[in-house]
Protein backbone atom coordinates (compact mmCIF):
# COMPACT_ATOMS: atom_id res chain seq x y z
CA UNK A 1 0.00 0.00 0.00
CA UNK A 2 2.75 2.21 1.11
CA UNK A 3 4.52 1.60 -2.44
CA UNK A 4 1.54 1.85 -4.32
CA UNK A 5 0.07 5.50 -2.52
CA UNK A 6 3.99 7.01 -3.74
CA UNK A 7 3.39 5.75 -7.09
CA UNK A 8 0.62 7.60 -7.29
CA UNK A 9 2.43 10.82 -5.96
CA UNK A 10 4.96 10.51 -8.51
CA UNK A 11 2.02 10.31 -10.93
CA UNK A 12 0.25 13.08 -10.29
CA UNK A 13 2.64 15.76 -11.53
CA UNK A 14 1.90 17.92 -14.25
CA UNK A 15 4.67 16.51 -16.67
CA UNK A 16 2.93 12.90 -16.10
CA UNK A 17 -0.75 14.36 -16.60
CA UNK A 18 0.63 15.95 -20.02
CA UNK A 19 2.41 12.35 -21.36
CA UNK A 20 -0.90 10.68 -20.48
CA UNK A 21 -2.69 12.97 -22.24
CA UNK A 22 -0.34 13.43 -25.63
CA UNK A 23 0.02 9.70 -25.61
CA UNK A 24 -3.78 8.86 -25.42
CA UNK A 25 -4.26 11.44 -28.42
CA UNK A 26 -1.22 10.35 -30.29
CA UNK A 27 -2.18 6.35 -30.07
CA UNK A 28 -6.08 6.97 -31.00
CA UNK A 29 -5.09 9.27 -34.18
CA UNK A 30 -2.73 6.16 -34.96
CA UNK A 31 -5.38 3.16 -33.67
CA UNK A 32 -7.80 5.16 -36.29
CA UNK A 33 -6.28 4.78 -39.30
CA UNK A 34 -6.15 1.02 -41.08
CA UNK A 35 -2.68 -0.19 -41.34
CA UNK A 36 -1.42 1.34 -38.05
CA UNK A 37 -1.30 -0.98 -35.19
CA UNK A 38 -0.53 -0.64 -31.71
CA UNK A 39 2.77 -2.29 -32.47
CA UNK A 40 3.61 0.22 -35.18
CA UNK A 41 2.82 3.19 -32.68
CA UNK A 42 5.03 1.89 -29.75
CA UNK A 43 7.55 0.94 -31.96
CA UNK A 44 7.87 4.61 -33.75
CA UNK A 45 7.37 5.84 -29.89
CA UNK A 46 10.37 3.76 -28.79
CA UNK A 47 13.90 5.74 -29.97
CA UNK A 48 12.13 8.75 -27.89
CA UNK A 49 11.58 7.30 -24.79
CA UNK A 50 15.29 6.39 -24.24
CA UNK A 51 16.04 9.81 -23.06
CA UNK A 52 13.14 10.04 -21.08
CA UNK A 53 13.32 8.82 -17.35
CA UNK A 54 11.91 5.43 -16.91
CA UNK A 55 8.65 6.24 -15.25
CA UNK A 56 7.74 8.36 -17.87
CA UNK A 57 9.21 6.36 -21.03
CA UNK A 58 6.77 3.45 -19.56
CA UNK A 59 3.67 6.14 -19.03
CA UNK A 60 4.12 6.98 -22.79
CA UNK A 61 3.98 3.56 -23.77
CA UNK A 62 1.14 2.53 -21.86
CA UNK A 63 -0.59 5.63 -23.27
CA UNK A 64 -0.56 5.11 -26.76
CA UNK A 65 -1.17 1.33 -26.26
CA UNK A 66 -4.48 2.52 -24.61
CA UNK A 67 -5.06 4.87 -27.01
CA UNK A 68 -4.40 3.05 -30.20
CA UNK A 69 -6.62 -0.15 -28.87
CA UNK A 70 -9.61 2.13 -28.72
CA UNK A 71 -8.95 4.41 -31.70
CA UNK A 72 -9.92 1.61 -33.90
CA UNK A 73 -13.62 1.92 -32.71
CA UNK A 74 -13.75 4.57 -34.63
CA UNK A 75 -13.06 3.72 -37.90
CA UNK A 76 -14.93 0.35 -37.25
CA UNK A 77 -17.61 2.23 -36.56
CA UNK A 78 -17.93 5.19 -39.14
CA UNK A 79 -16.52 3.22 -42.44
CA UNK A 80 -16.91 -0.30 -41.43
CA UNK A 81 -13.58 -0.36 -41.29
CA UNK A 82 -11.68 -1.77 -38.37
CA UNK A 83 -8.93 0.34 -37.24
CA UNK A 84 -6.84 -2.30 -34.98
CA UNK A 85 -7.29 -6.02 -35.45
CA UNK A 86 -9.42 -5.90 -31.96
CA UNK A 87 -12.00 -3.89 -33.27
CA UNK A 88 -12.91 -6.50 -36.24
CA UNK A 89 -16.38 -7.31 -33.68
CA UNK A 90 -17.25 -3.72 -33.14
CA UNK A 91 -18.31 -3.57 -37.12
CA UNK A 92 -20.75 -6.11 -36.73
CA UNK A 93 -23.05 -4.00 -34.77
CA UNK A 94 -21.22 -0.32 -34.87
CA UNK A 95 -21.59 0.22 -38.31
CA UNK A 96 -25.38 -0.67 -38.74
CA UNK A 97 -25.83 1.77 -35.80
CA UNK A 98 -24.45 4.59 -37.74
CA UNK A 99 -26.24 3.16 -41.53
CA UNK A 100 -29.28 4.10 -38.89
CA UNK A 101 -28.38 7.85 -37.38
CA UNK A 102 -27.05 6.16 -34.28
CA UNK A 103 -23.06 6.84 -34.58
CA UNK A 104 -23.17 8.83 -31.12
CA UNK A 105 -24.67 6.00 -29.21
CA UNK A 106 -22.37 3.59 -30.99
CA UNK A 107 -19.22 5.64 -30.43
CA UNK A 108 -20.20 6.64 -26.68
CA UNK A 109 -20.78 3.43 -25.87
CA UNK A 110 -17.73 2.47 -27.33
CA UNK A 111 -15.68 5.08 -25.28
CA UNK A 112 -17.42 4.06 -21.76
CA UNK A 113 -16.88 0.26 -22.34
CA UNK A 114 -13.40 0.98 -23.55
CA UNK A 115 -13.32 3.01 -20.13
CA UNK A 116 -14.18 0.31 -17.65
CA UNK A 117 -12.27 -2.09 -19.83
CA UNK A 118 -9.31 -0.66 -19.51
CA UNK A 119 -9.82 0.18 -15.22
CA UNK A 120 -10.67 -3.42 -14.71
CA UNK A 121 -7.67 -4.59 -16.51
CA UNK A 122 -5.61 -2.51 -14.40
CA UNK A 123 -7.36 -3.72 -11.24
CA UNK A 124 -6.43 -7.29 -11.92
CA UNK A 125 -2.92 -6.61 -12.97
CA UNK A 126 -2.44 -4.79 -9.44
CA UNK A 127 -4.27 -7.13 -7.60
CA UNK A 128 -4.01 -10.98 -9.31
CA UNK A 129 -0.48 -10.53 -11.48
CA UNK A 130 1.37 -13.71 -9.78
CA UNK A 131 -1.34 -16.19 -9.33
CA UNK A 132 -2.96 -15.77 -12.66
CA UNK A 133 0.63 -15.24 -14.30
CA UNK A 134 0.97 -19.09 -12.85
CA UNK A 135 -2.16 -20.43 -14.16
CA UNK A 136 -0.84 -19.19 -17.95
CA UNK A 137 2.17 -21.40 -17.49
CA UNK A 138 -0.29 -24.39 -17.97
CA UNK A 139 -1.67 -23.66 -21.45
CA UNK A 140 0.72 -25.97 -23.88
CA UNK A 141 0.53 -26.54 -27.16
CA UNK A 142 -2.44 -28.64 -27.02
CA UNK A 143 -4.65 -25.76 -24.70
CA UNK A 144 -3.65 -23.56 -27.46
CA UNK A 145 -5.36 -25.65 -29.83
CA UNK A 146 -8.24 -26.24 -28.28
CA UNK A 147 -8.46 -22.17 -27.63
CA UNK A 148 -8.22 -21.93 -31.56
CA UNK A 149 -10.96 -24.73 -31.83
CA UNK A 150 -13.44 -22.99 -29.66
CA UNK A 151 -12.80 -19.72 -31.36
CA UNK A 152 -13.60 -21.60 -34.68
CA UNK A 153 -16.85 -22.18 -33.29
CA UNK A 154 -17.68 -18.64 -33.82
CA UNK A 155 -18.18 -19.41 -37.43
CA UNK A 156 -21.67 -20.17 -36.81
CA UNK A 157 -22.49 -16.89 -34.95
CA UNK A 158 -20.76 -14.61 -37.74
CA UNK A 159 -22.57 -16.54 -40.60
CA UNK A 160 -25.42 -13.97 -41.54
CA UNK A 161 -27.94 -15.87 -43.52
CA UNK A 162 -26.19 -19.22 -44.59
CA UNK A 163 -24.44 -21.66 -42.02
CA UNK A 164 -22.77 -23.14 -45.03
CA UNK A 165 -21.89 -19.50 -46.46
CA UNK A 166 -20.09 -18.72 -42.95
CA UNK A 167 -18.03 -22.31 -43.06
CA UNK A 168 -17.11 -21.49 -46.60
CA UNK A 169 -15.60 -18.42 -45.78
CA UNK A 170 -13.73 -19.87 -42.38
CA UNK A 171 -12.24 -22.40 -44.52
CA UNK A 172 -11.30 -19.97 -47.11
CA UNK A 173 -9.21 -17.99 -44.12
CA UNK A 174 -7.66 -21.35 -43.11
CA UNK A 175 -6.23 -21.98 -46.39
CA UNK A 176 -4.91 -18.05 -46.73
CA UNK A 177 -3.40 -18.99 -42.92
CA UNK A 178 -1.22 -21.91 -44.48
CA UNK A 179 0.45 -19.58 -47.37
CA UNK A 180 4.18 -19.41 -46.42
CA UNK A 181 6.60 -21.59 -44.45
CA UNK A 182 5.27 -23.60 -41.95
CA UNK A 183 5.29 -22.66 -38.05
CA UNK A 184 6.76 -26.24 -37.11
CA UNK A 185 8.13 -28.24 -40.20
CA UNK A 186 10.13 -25.03 -42.21
CA UNK A 187 8.36 -26.30 -45.20
CA UNK A 188 7.29 -23.99 -47.85
CA UNK A 189 3.62 -24.44 -48.95
CA UNK A 190 1.65 -22.56 -51.75
CA UNK A 191 4.18 -20.19 -52.74
CA UNK A 192 3.79 -21.02 -56.67
CA UNK A 193 7.14 -20.68 -57.09
CA UNK A 194 7.35 -17.25 -55.78
CA UNK A 195 9.57 -16.62 -52.63
CA UNK A 196 8.33 -13.15 -51.35
CA UNK A 197 5.90 -15.03 -50.10
CA UNK A 198 7.18 -17.18 -48.01
CA UNK A 199 6.60 -14.55 -45.16
CA UNK A 200 3.05 -15.61 -45.54
CA UNK A 201 -0.19 -13.05 -45.33
CA UNK A 202 0.00 -10.78 -42.84
CA UNK A 203 -2.83 -10.51 -40.54
CA UNK A 204 -3.21 -6.55 -41.09
CA UNK A 205 -3.12 -6.95 -45.00
CA UNK A 206 -5.76 -8.86 -45.04
CA UNK A 207 -7.66 -7.34 -42.75
CA UNK A 208 -7.72 -4.02 -44.86
CA UNK A 209 -8.28 -6.05 -48.11
CA UNK A 210 -11.25 -7.56 -46.43
CA UNK A 211 -12.88 -4.94 -44.54
CA UNK A 212 -11.90 -1.89 -46.13
CA UNK A 213 -11.99 -2.21 -50.13
CA UNK A 214 -14.90 -3.76 -50.13
CA UNK A 215 -16.43 -0.87 -48.53
CA UNK A 216 -14.89 1.34 -50.83
CA UNK A 217 -15.95 -0.19 -53.86
CA UNK A 218 -19.68 -0.42 -52.80
CA UNK A 219 -19.49 3.77 -51.61
CA UNK A 220 -18.16 3.90 -55.22
CA UNK A 221 -21.22 1.77 -56.61
CA UNK A 222 -23.63 3.36 -55.02
CA UNK A 223 -22.69 6.77 -55.22
CA UNK A 224 -23.11 7.76 -51.73
CA UNK A 225 -21.05 8.16 -48.39
CA UNK A 226 -20.51 5.81 -45.75
CA UNK A 227 -23.31 7.52 -43.33
CA UNK A 228 -26.47 8.63 -44.60
CA UNK A 229 -26.54 12.77 -43.92
CA UNK A 230 -28.32 14.50 -41.39
CA UNK A 231 -27.59 12.42 -38.45
CA UNK A 232 -27.29 14.57 -35.35
CA UNK A 233 -24.13 13.54 -33.31
CA UNK A 234 -24.92 13.99 -29.58
CA UNK A 235 -27.96 16.25 -30.04
CA UNK A 236 -31.73 16.16 -29.00
CA UNK A 237 -32.31 13.18 -25.86
CA UNK A 238 -29.29 10.91 -26.89
CA UNK A 239 -26.94 12.61 -24.30
CA UNK A 240 -24.27 10.91 -23.14
CA UNK A 241 -25.41 10.27 -19.46
CA UNK A 242 -28.16 8.18 -21.35
CA UNK A 243 -25.67 6.01 -23.33
CA UNK A 244 -24.23 5.35 -20.05
CA UNK A 245 -27.03 4.42 -18.42
CA UNK A 246 -27.84 1.68 -21.24
CA UNK A 247 -24.61 0.42 -21.12
CA UNK A 248 -24.04 0.39 -17.53
CA UNK A 249 -27.81 -1.16 -17.25
CA UNK A 250 -26.47 -4.45 -18.42
CA UNK A 251 -23.66 -5.33 -16.05
CA UNK A 252 -23.98 -8.66 -16.62
CA UNK A 253 -22.83 -8.42 -20.02
CA UNK A 254 -19.70 -5.88 -19.16
CA UNK A 255 -18.62 -8.58 -16.49
CA UNK A 256 -18.66 -11.64 -18.74
CA UNK A 257 -16.85 -9.56 -21.33
CA UNK A 258 -14.26 -7.86 -19.08
CA UNK A 259 -13.97 -11.50 -17.32
CA UNK A 260 -13.07 -13.33 -21.27
CA UNK A 261 -10.99 -10.52 -22.03
CA UNK A 262 -8.49 -10.67 -18.79
CA UNK A 263 -8.62 -14.70 -19.21
CA UNK A 264 -7.55 -14.72 -22.89
CA UNK A 265 -5.21 -11.93 -22.40
CA UNK A 266 -3.05 -13.62 -20.11
CA UNK A 267 -2.55 -16.31 -22.84
CA UNK A 268 0.46 -15.49 -24.86
CA UNK A 269 -0.16 -15.49 -27.99
CA UNK A 270 -3.92 -15.67 -28.19
CA UNK A 271 -4.01 -11.28 -28.84
CA UNK A 272 -6.84 -8.69 -28.76
CA UNK A 273 -8.18 -9.95 -31.74
CA UNK A 274 -9.90 -13.27 -30.38
CA UNK A 275 -10.74 -11.71 -27.21
CA UNK A 276 -13.32 -9.19 -28.69
CA UNK A 277 -14.49 -12.00 -31.21
CA UNK A 278 -15.05 -14.38 -28.43
CA UNK A 279 -16.47 -11.54 -25.97
CA UNK A 280 -18.89 -11.04 -29.07
CA UNK A 281 -19.96 -14.50 -29.34
CA UNK A 282 -20.73 -15.41 -25.82
CA UNK A 283 -22.89 -11.52 -25.85
CA UNK A 284 -24.73 -12.96 -28.44
CA UNK A 285 -25.82 -16.08 -27.30
CA UNK A 286 -26.83 -15.22 -23.49
CA UNK A 287 -28.78 -11.84 -25.23
CA UNK A 288 -32.41 -12.36 -24.96
CA UNK A 289 -32.94 -10.93 -28.35
CA UNK A 290 -29.72 -12.42 -30.66
CA UNK A 291 -31.66 -11.92 -33.78
CA UNK A 292 -30.77 -8.27 -33.50
CA UNK A 293 -27.21 -8.82 -33.24
CA UNK A 294 -25.17 -7.75 -36.33
CA UNK A 295 -28.13 -4.93 -37.15
CA UNK A 296 -27.28 -2.71 -34.67
CA UNK A 297 -27.22 -3.49 -30.93
CA UNK A 298 -25.29 -1.87 -28.57
CA UNK A 299 -24.85 -4.95 -26.68
CA UNK A 300 -22.16 -6.03 -29.17
CA UNK A 301 -19.97 -2.68 -29.53
CA UNK A 302 -19.86 -2.73 -25.98
CA UNK A 303 -18.83 -6.53 -25.76
CA UNK A 304 -16.45 -5.87 -28.04
CA UNK A 305 -14.69 -2.61 -26.42
CA UNK A 306 -14.71 -3.72 -23.04
CA UNK A 307 -12.84 -7.03 -23.52
CA UNK A 308 -9.90 -5.79 -26.29
CA UNK A 309 -9.01 -3.21 -23.48
CA UNK A 310 -8.94 -5.42 -20.63
CA UNK A 311 -6.48 -6.98 -22.65
CA UNK A 312 -4.18 -4.20 -22.62
CA UNK A 313 -3.42 -4.30 -18.87
CA UNK A 314 -4.55 -7.84 -18.72
CA UNK A 315 -1.41 -9.03 -21.43
CA UNK A 316 0.65 -7.16 -18.81
CA UNK A 317 0.45 -10.05 -16.36
CA UNK A 318 2.73 -12.90 -17.97
CA UNK A 319 5.04 -9.69 -19.27
CA UNK A 320 5.60 -8.24 -15.93
CA UNK A 321 5.87 -11.34 -13.70
CA UNK A 322 7.33 -13.96 -16.39
CA UNK A 323 8.87 -11.93 -18.82
CA UNK A 324 6.75 -13.49 -21.64
CA UNK A 325 4.77 -10.87 -23.71
CA UNK A 326 0.99 -11.78 -24.03
CA UNK A 327 0.60 -9.53 -26.92
CA UNK A 328 2.93 -8.13 -29.86
CA UNK A 329 2.76 -4.38 -28.48
CA UNK A 330 4.04 -6.37 -24.89
CA UNK A 331 7.63 -7.04 -27.16
CA UNK A 332 8.52 -3.59 -27.20
CA UNK A 333 7.19 -2.44 -23.72
CA UNK A 334 9.41 -5.53 -22.63
CA UNK A 335 12.68 -4.43 -24.26
CA UNK A 336 12.21 -0.83 -22.63
CA UNK A 337 11.76 -2.39 -19.34
CA UNK A 338 15.10 -4.30 -20.02
CA UNK A 339 16.76 -0.97 -21.66
CA UNK A 340 16.33 0.70 -18.14
CA UNK A 341 17.70 -2.78 -16.26
CA UNK A 342 14.11 -3.48 -15.43
CA UNK A 343 13.89 -7.45 -15.01
CA UNK A 344 10.69 -8.95 -15.15
CA UNK A 345 9.86 -11.47 -12.03
CA UNK A 346 9.10 -11.11 -8.15
CA UNK A 347 11.90 -8.30 -7.76
CA UNK A 348 9.76 -6.47 -9.97
CA UNK A 349 7.37 -5.67 -7.66
CA UNK A 350 9.40 -5.53 -4.57
CA UNK A 351 12.69 -3.72 -5.48
CA UNK A 352 11.20 -1.48 -8.00
CA UNK A 353 7.97 -1.34 -6.81
CA UNK A 354 7.14 2.50 -7.02
CA UNK A 355 8.16 2.37 -10.51
CA UNK A 356 5.88 -0.57 -11.34
CA UNK A 357 3.11 0.15 -9.80
CA UNK A 358 3.67 4.15 -10.87
CA UNK A 359 3.23 2.51 -14.61
CA UNK A 360 0.43 0.37 -14.14
CA UNK A 361 -1.55 3.17 -12.32
CA UNK A 362 -0.70 5.18 -15.49
CA UNK A 363 -2.68 3.11 -17.45
CA UNK A 364 -5.48 3.72 -14.98
CA UNK A 365 -5.35 7.00 -15.45
CA UNK A 366 -4.83 6.74 -19.48
CA UNK A 367 -8.07 4.51 -19.48
CA UNK A 368 -9.82 7.36 -18.00
CA UNK A 369 -8.38 9.90 -20.09
CA UNK A 370 -9.94 8.15 -23.05
CA UNK A 371 -13.50 9.54 -21.91
CA UNK A 372 -12.95 13.23 -22.24
CA UNK A 373 -10.24 12.66 -25.06
CA UNK A 374 -12.52 9.76 -27.25
CA UNK A 375 -15.81 11.95 -27.09
CA UNK A 376 -14.01 15.09 -28.43
CA UNK A 377 -12.23 13.35 -31.14
CA UNK A 378 -15.54 11.24 -31.90
CA UNK A 379 -17.18 14.58 -32.81
CA UNK A 380 -14.25 15.85 -35.07
CA UNK A 381 -13.83 12.13 -36.98
CA UNK A 382 -17.92 12.14 -37.40
CA UNK A 383 -17.98 15.66 -38.97
CA UNK A 384 -15.23 15.04 -41.30
CA UNK A 385 -16.54 11.84 -42.19
CA UNK A 386 -20.32 13.27 -42.94
CA UNK A 387 -19.29 15.95 -44.01
CA UNK A 388 -16.51 14.77 -47.12
CA UNK A 389 -18.23 13.59 -49.97
CA UNK A 390 -17.69 10.02 -51.44
CA UNK A 391 -15.69 10.89 -54.57
CA UNK A 392 -13.08 13.34 -52.07
CA UNK A 393 -13.59 10.36 -49.04
CA UNK A 394 -12.85 7.21 -51.56
CA UNK A 395 -9.89 8.05 -53.10
CA UNK A 396 -8.25 9.54 -49.34
CA UNK A 397 -9.30 6.42 -47.28
CA UNK A 398 -7.91 4.06 -50.50
CA UNK A 399 -4.41 6.10 -50.08
CA UNK A 400 -4.15 6.01 -46.73
CA UNK A 401 -5.03 1.86 -46.20
CA UNK A 402 -2.36 1.69 -49.05
CA UNK A 403 0.50 3.84 -47.33
CA UNK A 404 -0.08 1.93 -43.99
CA UNK A 405 -0.26 -1.15 -45.67
CA UNK A 406 3.18 -0.48 -47.31
CA UNK A 407 4.46 0.51 -43.68
CA UNK A 408 3.64 -2.66 -42.44
CA UNK A 409 7.41 -4.78 -43.82
CA UNK A 410 7.94 -2.01 -46.62
CA UNK A 411 6.62 -4.39 -49.36
CA UNK A 412 4.56 -3.40 -52.33
CA UNK A 413 3.37 -7.41 -52.50
CA UNK A 414 1.12 -6.79 -49.25
CA UNK A 415 -0.13 -3.91 -51.41
CA UNK A 416 -1.02 -6.20 -54.05
CA UNK A 417 -1.99 -8.93 -51.43
CA UNK A 418 -4.20 -6.19 -50.23
CA UNK A 419 -5.70 -5.15 -53.56
CA UNK A 420 -6.17 -8.45 -54.80
CA UNK A 421 -7.88 -10.16 -51.37
CA UNK A 422 -10.30 -6.81 -51.19
CA UNK A 423 -11.12 -7.40 -54.87
CA UNK A 424 -12.28 -10.49 -54.11
CA UNK A 425 -14.12 -9.84 -50.80
CA UNK A 426 -16.47 -7.66 -52.89
CA UNK A 427 -17.23 -9.94 -55.22
CA UNK A 428 -17.70 -12.68 -52.36
CA UNK A 429 -20.31 -10.13 -50.17
CA UNK A 430 -21.95 -9.84 -53.37
CA UNK A 431 -22.83 -13.59 -52.83
CA UNK A 432 -23.60 -13.34 -49.01
CA UNK A 433 -20.08 -14.58 -47.50
CA UNK A 434 -18.95 -11.87 -45.35
CA UNK A 435 -14.97 -11.06 -44.17
CA UNK A 436 -15.47 -11.92 -40.54
CA UNK A 437 -15.91 -15.54 -41.36
CA UNK A 438 -12.55 -15.56 -43.86
CA UNK A 439 -10.82 -13.21 -41.28
CA UNK A 440 -11.59 -15.54 -37.89
CA UNK A 441 -10.01 -18.54 -39.91
CA UNK A 442 -7.30 -16.37 -41.13
CA UNK A 443 -6.29 -15.63 -37.31
CA UNK A 444 -7.02 -18.96 -35.34
CA UNK A 445 -5.94 -21.25 -38.43
CA UNK A 446 -1.93 -20.79 -37.66
CA UNK A 447 -2.87 -20.96 -33.70
CA UNK A 448 -4.55 -24.53 -34.58
CA UNK A 449 -1.59 -25.79 -36.79
CA UNK A 450 0.95 -25.10 -35.23
CA UNK A 451 -0.94 -26.31 -31.43
CA UNK A 452 -1.98 -29.23 -33.42
CA UNK A 453 1.26 -30.19 -34.96
CA UNK A 454 3.09 -29.55 -31.79
CA UNK A 455 1.26 -31.84 -29.84
CA UNK A 456 1.54 -34.43 -31.99
CA UNK A 457 5.22 -34.09 -32.44
CA UNK A 458 5.60 -35.05 -28.93
CA UNK A 459 3.07 -37.79 -28.49
CA UNK A 460 4.64 -39.86 -31.26
CA UNK A 461 5.65 -42.41 -29.04
CA UNK A 462 1.97 -42.67 -27.64
CA UNK A 463 -0.12 -45.93 -28.74
CA UNK A 464 -2.91 -43.51 -29.17
CA UNK A 465 -1.40 -39.76 -29.85
CA UNK A 466 -4.31 -37.69 -30.47
CA UNK A 467 -5.33 -38.48 -26.62
CA UNK A 468 -2.58 -36.22 -25.98
CA UNK A 469 -4.80 -33.21 -27.23
CA UNK A 470 -7.64 -34.11 -23.59
CA UNK A 471 -4.11 -35.29 -21.55
CA UNK A 472 -4.51 -33.40 -18.59
CA UNK A 473 -7.42 -31.78 -16.94
CA UNK A 474 -7.41 -28.11 -18.81
CA UNK A 475 -7.57 -29.58 -22.27
CA UNK A 476 -10.60 -31.65 -21.39
CA UNK A 477 -12.18 -28.31 -19.96
CA UNK A 478 -11.55 -26.48 -23.31
CA UNK A 479 -12.42 -29.65 -25.36
CA UNK A 480 -15.44 -29.48 -23.58
CA UNK A 481 -16.49 -25.75 -24.20
CA UNK A 482 -15.79 -26.30 -27.83
CA UNK A 483 -18.33 -28.84 -27.80
CA UNK A 484 -20.62 -26.67 -25.66
CA UNK A 485 -20.02 -23.96 -27.56
CA UNK A 486 -20.93 -25.65 -31.35
CA UNK A 487 -24.16 -28.01 -29.69
CA UNK A 488 -25.54 -24.10 -28.49
CA UNK A 489 -24.66 -22.71 -32.19
CA UNK A 490 -26.01 -25.37 -33.92
CA UNK A 491 -28.92 -26.41 -31.79
CA UNK A 492 -31.36 -23.51 -32.68
CA UNK A 493 -30.74 -23.62 -36.00
CA UNK A 494 -31.59 -27.60 -35.98
CA UNK A 495 -34.63 -26.70 -34.32
CA UNK A 496 -35.85 -23.89 -37.03
CA UNK A 497 -34.95 -26.26 -39.47
CA UNK A 498 -37.35 -29.38 -37.95
CA UNK A 499 -40.11 -26.87 -37.14
CA UNK A 500 -40.21 -25.74 -40.99
CA UNK A 501 -40.23 -29.04 -41.73
CA UNK A 502 -42.88 -29.91 -39.54
CA UNK A 503 -45.18 -27.13 -40.68
CA UNK A 504 -44.27 -28.05 -44.41
CA UNK A 505 -45.32 -31.44 -43.94
CA UNK A 506 -48.51 -30.82 -41.57
CA UNK A 507 -49.42 -28.22 -44.58
CA UNK A 508 -49.05 -31.57 -46.89
CA UNK A 509 -51.40 -33.12 -45.25
CA UNK A 510 -54.07 -30.65 -44.86
CA UNK A 511 -53.76 -29.65 -48.37
CA UNK A 512 -55.53 -33.08 -49.64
Amino acid sequence: MEMLLEALASLMTFESLITVLVGVSAGLLIGSLPGLTATMALAVLLPFTFSMPPLQGLIALGAVYMGSIYGGAFTAILINTPGTPSSIATTFDGYPMARQGRAFEALAGATIASVIGGLVGVAFLLLLAPPLARWAVAFGPAEMFWVAMLGLTLVASLSSGSLLKGLLGGCVGMLLSTVGVSPVGGETRFTFGFPPLQGGIELIVALIGLFVIPELLTMAAEGKGALPQGDEFGKGEMRISRVARRVLGKPVNLIRSCLIGQIIAIIPGAGGNVTSLVAYNEARRFSRDPDSFGKGNLDGVVASESSNNVMVAGSMIPLLTLGIPGAPPDAIILGVLLLHGLRPGLDLFTETGVLTNGFILSMGLAALMLLPVGLLGAKLIYRVVIKTPYYFMVPFIAMVTMLGTFALRNSLLDVGIMLVLGTVGYFLRLIGIQAAPIVLGLILGGIAEEGYVQTMLAAVVDPIPWLRLVSNPLSKVLAGLVVLGAGTALLPMWLERSGRLRKASSGEEEKP
